[in-house]
């Protein structure tokens, strides 16, 4: 067998080969992140096989960094592993108390993890193309976490602005009041305004929910307001709503190519009462390729819901605490998913009430659920069966 252990980096990678004895086949070297780096890595593991399935790759995962190069060894056809950096810090202190890193020691100690056969799942083409759904899902979820920051700051813009308007309707965040906002960010202006285009207004932007009476109702409001004329407060008001529905756009543009993913996929995830398009496609893509992971119990300890475990000596502790270390993205998503299935079918509803009932808090009882989900999603994708329903 031939391992090959790499260092990732920005601008460059170090690399060193090794063999099943433990000879390095050539000197740690160095290569420039660029195709012709790539090609001159190539070049060398072709001149020691030609038969690949002798051969290990392995590289840590470093963001964004290592997307090319995992790219280009997995279409030459090359077996790749993706470590995890906590693994090969804990693998490199087992080999000594020194404390010594450097990036080409890192490479020679990837090697020999791949040389150790410690159970690792190599990167497969299906792991790496479902990079873009991962893409998508995460800058989705970063594009909502931004649009709900600017919310709260319309809630508090409004607040100072016109703070009666919040009793007057369902939520600020509504098509029809941030229309009216946009328009006229302040009760004063509200206040002053024709009767008759407020009610065009109102009726256009609430496609007829809202006309005349409703006007009536909060131009009045207006003209009682404590609110105050803050022209520079009005003005930020505008510009945020502009922000949220520029997002709402974007996030719909990102909703729809990660419905057109999910729809090439046919996953049994959509099966299960109370998973979206949204929340099955981060779990989908998070988890990635279902053949890595020998046992639900290995997705859990990804997602960081196994519980960590602590004993020494005479001491165990009794109350162990989710480890909170894997994948944040799996883990918010699994956690409402289930919050919705528990909703939404009679079984995990069941189990959530029994958790309740002996007296776990609710995040707990989510947490136990969201471990049963975990089983019940591993068993559907390995055996692509649809979630079947209990009466």
């Amino acid at each position: 067998m031939i391992y090959i252990g790499i260092d990732v980096a920005k601008d460059k990678h170090d690399c060193f080969i090794t063999n099943s004895e433990g000879e390095a086949l050539f000197n740690a070297f160095t290569i420039p992140n660029n195709a012709d780096g790539f090609n001159n890595l190539y070049q060398k593991i072709s001149s020691l096989t030609k038969d690949f399935s002798n051969v290990k790759v392995g590289l840590e995962a470093t963001g964004h960094y290592n997307y090319n190069l995992l790219g280009f060894l997995i279409d030459k056809g090359l077996p790749t592993f993706v470590i995890n950096p906590l693994h090969t810090n804990l693998f490199r202190k087992s080999l000594s108390l020194r404390q010594t890193k450097t990036d080409k020691v890192d490479a020679h100690t990837i090697a020999l993890m791949m040389m150790s056969g410690v159970n690792l799942q190599s990167y497969s083409d299906t792991s790496y193309h479902n990079e873009e759904l991962k893409s998508l899902t995460r800058y989705r979820f970063d594009k909502v976490k931004e649009r709900a920051k600017l919310k709260t700051s319309v809630s508090r813009l409004v607040n100072i602005l016109f703070p009666e308007l919040e009793k007057l309707v369902p939520t600020l965040h509504m098509v029809s009041v941030y229309s009216l906002l946009a328009e006229l960010p302040s009760s004063a202006q509200i206040s002053s305004c024709h009767l008759t285009h407020l009610t065009k207004l109102l009726e256009t932007a609430s496609k007829g929910r809202y006309g005349r009476e409703k006007a009536i109702e909060i131009r009045n409001a207006a003209r009682r307001s404590i609110g105050s004329s803050m022209p520079a407060k009005s003005l930020e008001l505008k510009h945020t709503i502009k922000l949220i529905q520029e997002l709402s756009s974007e996030i719909e543009e990102i909703e729809i190519s990660i419905k057109s993913i999910m729809d090439d996929i046919h996953s049994p995830i959509l099966s299960i009462p109370g998973i979206n398009y949204r929340m099955g496609a981060m779990i989908i893509a998070e988890i990635g390729d279902f053949n890595r992971f020998s046992s639900p119990d290995k997705i859990l300890a990804y997602a960081g819901l196994s519980p960590s475990t602590y004993q020494s000596g005479q001491l165990d502790s009794s109350y162990s605490h989710m480890e909170k270390r894997g994948s944040r993205y799996l883990r918010y998503a699994l956690f409402n998913a289930t919050k919705f299935v528990c909703i939404w079918d009679n079984t995990f509803a069941a189990y959530l009430a029994k958790k309740r009932a002996e007296g776990k808090h609710y995040n707990v009882a989510i947490s136990h659920a969201a471990k049963k989900l975990v089983r019940v999603i591993y068993q559907m994708e390995k055996t692509g069966q649809s979630y079947k329903r209990m009466a």
